[in-house]
């Protein structure tokens, strides 16, 4: 099995809200930074979203911010990406992701990550 599977996207309107979910496996994300990246067709991955090792730093991109929100639970071995207000550039395929930072500070890095998820596609279309 997977060490991450996501689970939540679909298609929505624009405006409307969606769940992401990312379930580890095999690895306890009490040890790990986390994050969720997004790739569109003919774009490279780009972070979204990441939440520190330790602590509750967070960080965005800027296209984000004030619209999703990344949490985790480490007694569930899950974390999740809360998205509102979801705009038609919002649509691409999201990957949850961990690494073993060992740092207070959320890193939004995309070379830090090195577990990922399968990915899961979300569609904002009306």
């Amino acid at each position: 099995q997977a060490p991450l599977v996501e689970s939540g996207g679909g298609l929505v309107q624009p405006g409307g809200s969606l769940r992401l979910s990312c379930k580890a496996s095999g690895l306890s994300l009490s040890e790990y930074g986390l994050a969720w990246f997004r790739q569109a067709p003919g774009k490279e991955r780009e972070a979204v979203a990441c939440i520190a090792w330790i602590g509750e730093n967070r960080d965005y991109a800027d296209s984000v911010k004030g619209r999703f929100t990344i949490r985790r639970d480490d007694e569930e071995n899950t974390f999740s990406l809360e998205m509102n207000n979801l705009y038609p550039a919002d649509t691409a395929m999201y990957y949850c992701a961990a690494a073993r930072t060992l740092s207070a500070a959320a890193i939004c890095t995309l070379q830090t990550y090195s577990t990922w998820g399968q990915g899961t596609q979300v569609t904002v279309s009306s």
